[in-house]
């Protein structure tokens, strides 16, 4: 798969998952899952069993570049991507794909993040390569559709028209972002609908025709990229082209518009790891549903519990149930598992009240 590359967006900050991650060092770079490596490690290591190591690239917040470094050393230089300050996935995306593409005019690009579980690896190569071979000879961007189990209010979901196949890809009919419970309930019901992985696949001048069409701007904002790629000049250009993008996500501003999306109904063991709640669900429990990461966590009239807490502190737990637990040593976060979709609010309070020593 020479002519098949793939960006792995780094850039996020995880806010959700606070007070594990934190703005100096986010999930993606936490071995959240006591694997024995971080969450982008093991995106790394899963798409080295489908293209060579210098196909595969990494967009990251300038602030990440030193993580990425230590943690992927097989990367070269030319396949870290700075970014100067954060823009959403649209500025992110495009930049990979033009930088790609000034490489290679052919490319195929897999858009990926750092920070997904897969529990089902083969399932999941083996999606990849149909997707790849799917837009090989086709102007169609494909985003990858996950089959919901639950009426889940965390994710975005993507509606397709059962009636339009193509080998199994349906075309794309509505994105909408996280719904109230009510209406993820009728999702669920409807059958036509797919949770949003954030995956996508295409290729890069697919992808790059699609942005002058719908992001001008950001088109306009990277158009003398080839020129300035794998260059000193490289990273003045790409402050410049920052400067000029605006705040956008790559579905909201390209995808909910173009007519050529299609989607794959998948399953492969896929979370996107977004919350407490979402790491609970792939954790082992004991057998009053506790999942516990910690050597000295004692339990009692406990139950569904998420407790993370350092190895070498005692945490004693009594009549608690559904809840989050979790201390990192200088903080301490005991919360509502239904209500922990609220910390990325608390992360905000705690700014405002001059509190970013914490974050």
């Amino acid at each position: 798969m020479s002519n098949t590359y793939v960006a792995i967006m780094a850039g996020g900050i995880g806010s959700r998952f606070w007070p594990q991650s934190r703005t100096a060092k986010p999930k993606q770079f936490l071995d959240i899952l006591n694997t024995g490596k971080t969450l982008i490690q093991m995106t790394y290591d899963r798409f080295l069993k489908i293209v060579p190591k210098e196909n595969i690239y990494v967009v990251v917040n300038d602030d990440y570049e030193g993580l990425v470094k230590d943690q992927l050393p097989d990367l070269a230089e030319f396949q870290i991507l700075k970014e100067p300050v954060r823009r959403n996935t649209a500025p992110c995306i495009t930049y990979a794909c033009d930088k790609i593409y000034a490489r290679d005019k052919n490319a195929t690009v897999i858009i990926a993040a750092s920070d997904h579980l897969i529990l089902e690896e083969e399932k999941f190569l083996a999606v990849i390569n149909r997707c790849v071979d799917f837009v090989k000879d086709n102007t169609f961007l494909v985003t990858i559709g996950i089959k919901p189990t639950k009426p889940s209010t965390g994710y975005g979901y993507i509606q397709f028209e059962d009636d339009n196949s193509q080998d199994g890809f349906y075309k794309v009919k509505t994105f909408t972002e996280k719904p109230s419970l009510e209406i993820a309930k009728t999702f669920l019901k409807s059958g036509d609908f797919l949770w949003n992985s954030g995956m996508f696949v295409w290729k890069a001048k697919t992808l790059l025709r699609a942005v002058v069409k719908h992001l001008p701007e950001v088109a306009e904002a990277f158009r003398e990229g080839n020129k300035h790629y794998d260059k000193p000049s490289e990273t003045k250009f790409i402050q410049e082209a920052y400067s000029q993008c605006t705040n956008i996500s790559v579905d909201y501003g390209v995808m909910e518009k173009a007519e050529n999306v299609y989607t794959l109904s998948a399953q492969f063991g896929w979370s996107d790891i977004g919350s407490w709640d979402s790491l609970y669900e792939v954790y082992e429990h004991d057998y009053l549903g506790n999942a516990v990461a910690g050597e000295n966590v004692r339990i009692y009239d406990s139950s569904n519990n998420m407790i993370m807490v350092p190895k070498e502190k005692l945490v004693v737990l009594q009549g608690l149930r559904d809840y989050c637990v979790i201390d990192t040593g200088d903080v301490l976060l005991v919360c509502e598992r239904a209500k922990e979709q609220e910390i990325k609010q608390i992360t905000l309070d705690l700014k405002v009240a001059d509190l970013d020593r914490y974050l």
